[in-house]
This record gives structure tokens, C-alpha cells and sequence, in this order.
């Protein structure tokens, strides 16, 4: 299954301001050499001077501030070329020293502009765990600008244009709401993925500590009917409730989806788990990593929450990680 961990887009839709106010829209559209964002990276540069996201690491937002003023003013999109090759970077003076040059273009993105209704639109599907598109004109003929997915072919085929294939962004499926399941939630909404939990305990199930997550109020054995597990690149099991996890594990292991199962708590649990799973341990076992998490030397709830969304992300990073079968 598509997954896109560059989650720019929904964190943008997140974290803008709710008023209505000018912003610009900046995305790389092309890139070379060393940079610190690759093209389809997105930020918004407001009216007040403030801004949400990053296109570096702080050195060319300065400049991008100011071309920003100058495309409100005048509501004409605008690309511009960073190139900080040189050693003291003495074409743009923003000493930047990453050894790389950033196309990037500049559109007006306030209520009601084209720019918004594509963001927004796109938005909307990947949070449903679909893929759109998106086309960034950044040379004419055709008008410069962000297109919706319907526009991004013939945008495409009038100039030169960036087209970038939205594939939903993580999503995380944690089976049990325990206290130390919230700095999980928070790690993984804050990398802009999506996140499901389901408990069978209502009294764990506070809606104020699970900020942006789907919560489900359901019995383990029902998994599979009160989520879509198509559509979970993870899932880690942590109920701290033996019976419950072995219902959670059962459930998953009979979908066959996701991938990724992380199971929460030592060996002598995990291999206990096992023993009462009995043939059913087999659909997970090039499926299970557990203990979960990667070996960090963790001890808090959030030193162990951070080791399992870094196991996670370098799992769907296709990178190397940690892994112990359930046997």
C-alpha cells in the first residue's frame, strides 16, 4: 500500500491560521544537489510576517518573507531560483552553504484563491486514505499556479509544471488506550499522520487526550468490523490486558493486513501470547515486531512512545529496523 511520509500538506491544513487572513503559498518545484527540502515540500508565508512550515532549515525563509510581500502586493504568482553552490553564497547573500539550488513558487493562497480550494481539496482525499494529484505551474504559458487533480494533466501539457502523486500519509492503528498510549498519538499527529485507537474500556477513551485521533469504543474481537484495516500501514497492540491483546493479534493475524504489528511488553509476554495464539501465530510471523520499538535504551512512556514511531517511520522508509517474531 502508497504511503507518503513528506506530510507538508496536512500539516499545513492543521496548523493555519483559522482567520481569514492573506497568506502565500511557497512549494519547491524542483531541486539539485544538497537541500534541505525536496520538491513537493510546502510552507505558508502570512501577511504578518509569521509562517507555517519550513522550506529550509531557517536560512531562506528571510528571503522568501520578502518576495512573499511583493506577490501579495501585487496577486501575481512568482518562481524564484536559490542556488547555494558557492562558498559564501554571494548571488542570493543568504549563505545558506547546502550546496544546492530550489526552484520556488510563490502564489496567493487567502480564502477563496485557487490555491486554498486545490490544498484543500487534496486534503480531504488523502485523509480518506485515497491518492490525488496535484500539478504547481511554475513556467508559462498557462497561468502559474497550484492545480486540483482534475486540472493536473492539462496543466501539465500547457507549461512546464511539477505533478506530484499524493499518497495518503501514515496511518497508525493502536489497539488499546492505556495513559501510555498518549504520547503515542501525540508523536505520530504531530508527523501529520492519521491515527486510529480502539479500546473496549470506555474510561480510557478521553477524547482531550487523544487530540486529532479517530477514537473507537468497540470489544477486540470486533477489530476488523469497526476498522478498515486496508487501509492501516501499522498497528501496535498495547492494551495491557493479556485477553486483549490476544483478540487484537487474533484479529489481525485473520485480516492479514497490515505489514507492520507491533506488540508492546517483554519477551516472556510476547512468547506467553504465543503459546495461546497456537497456529494463528503463524499469519503474523513475518508481520510482528516485539517487543516493539526500536532499542533507544527508553525508559518513560515517551522515550518508548518515540522508539516505536522511529521503528514505524524507518519501517515504511524502507530502512533498517528491529525485529522479533512471535514464536
Amino acid at each position: 500500500m502508497e504511503v507518503r511520509l513528506d506530510t507538508s500538506l496536512e500539516l499545513l491544513l492543521e496548523r493555519a491560521p483559522a482567520a481569514h487572513a492573506a497568506r502565500v503559498l511557497a512549494t519547491v518545484v524542483a531541486t539539485a544537489g544538497s537541500t534541505y527540502r525536496k520538491p513537493g515540500a510546502r510552507m505558508l508565508l502570512m501577511a504578518d510576517g509569521s509562517y507555517v512550515g519550513l522550506l529550509s532549515g531557517g536560512c531562506l525563509e528571510s528571503d522568501l518573507q520578502i518576495h512573499a510581500r511583493e506577490v501579495l502586493e501585487s496577486g501575481v504568482a512568482r518562481a524564484f531560483e536559490y542556488d547555494t553552490r558557492g562558498p559564501d553564497d554571494t548571488l542570493f547573500g543568504v549563505g545558506a552553504g547546502c550546496e544546492g539550488t530550489m526552484r520556488v513558487l510563490l502564489e496567493p493562497a487567502g480564502p477563496g484563491s485557487p490555491a486554498e480550494s486545490a490544498l484543500a481539496d487534496a486534503g480531504r482525499i488523502t485523509r480518506c486514505g485515497e491518492s490525488t494529484t496535484l500539478a504547481v505551474v511554475h513556467k508559462p504559458p498557462a497561468q502559474l499556479g497550484t492545480y486540483r487533480r482534475e486540472a493536473a494533466l492539462s496543466a501539465a501539457d500547457q507549461a512546464q509544471a511539477f505533478v506530484q502523486l499524493l499518497a495518503p500519509p501514515p496511518h497508525v492503528l493502536i489497539c488499546g488506550a492505556a495513559p501510555d498510549a498518549q504520547p503515542l498519538v501525540r508523536i505520530a499527529r504531530e508527523l501529520g499522520w492519521r491515527v486510529s485507537v480502539i479500546d473496549h474500556r470506555p474510561a480510557y477513551m478521553d477524547a482531550a487526550q487523544f487530540s486529532g485521533a479517530e477514537l473507537h469504543i468497540a470489544h477486540p474481537g470486533s477489530l476488523r468490523t469497526k476498522i478498515d484495516l486496508t487501509r492501516c500501514h501499522a498497528a501496535v497492540v498495547m492494551s495491557h490486558h493479556l485477553p486483549s491483546d490476544e483478540l487484537y493479534l487474533r484479529e489481525l493475524a485473520d485480516a492479514g493486513v497490515p505489514a507492520y504489528v507491533g506488540l508492546l511488553g517483554p519477551k516472556a509476554r510476547r512468547n506467553r501470547l504465543a503459546q495461546q495464539l497456537g497456529s494463528t501465530v503463524e499469519k503474523l510471523s513475518t508481520r510482528i515486531r516485539g517487543p516493539v520499538g526500536l532499542d533507544i535504551g527508553a525508559v518513560t512512556p515517551e522515550a518508548i512512545a518515540l522508539s516505536i514511531i522511529g521503528q514505524i517511520h524507518a519501517w515504511l522508509a524502507g530502512r533498517a529496523y528491529s525485529e522479533a517474531k512471535l514464536t
